[in-house]
């Protein structure tokens, strides 16, 4: 299983240690990542593997928008059964 994570707002040091980091604490395996700097604007999608989580997928969830909300991000995680039911045509 796997979620995807994303992330927007102004550009900070540390911002892509600090998400993966939380994943790391829980079993997350980091996939692949991409992230871009328009500006002062960071943007980044994060695919994890969460087969190997020692917690519940709402930790997860939570403990980003608790960082999101520390760091004035807009952090987003999404389970990958929603996303492809969000994305089949």
């Amino acid at each position: 299983m796997k979620a995807v994570i994303t992330v927007i707002g102004k550009d900070t040091v540390g911002i892509l240690a600090k998400v993966s980091a939380i994943a790391a604490e829980i079993n997350a395996n980091v996939i692949e990542v991409t992230q871009s700097v328009l500006q002062d604007l960071f943007a980044m999608i994060m695919l994890v593997d969460i087969s190997g989580l020692n917690v519940d997928f709402t930790v997860l969830v939570n403990r980003l928008n608790a960082l999101g909300e520390t760091l004035g991000l807009k952090i987003h995680t999404m389970h990958e059964d929603i996303f492809n039911a969000m994305h089949k045509i």
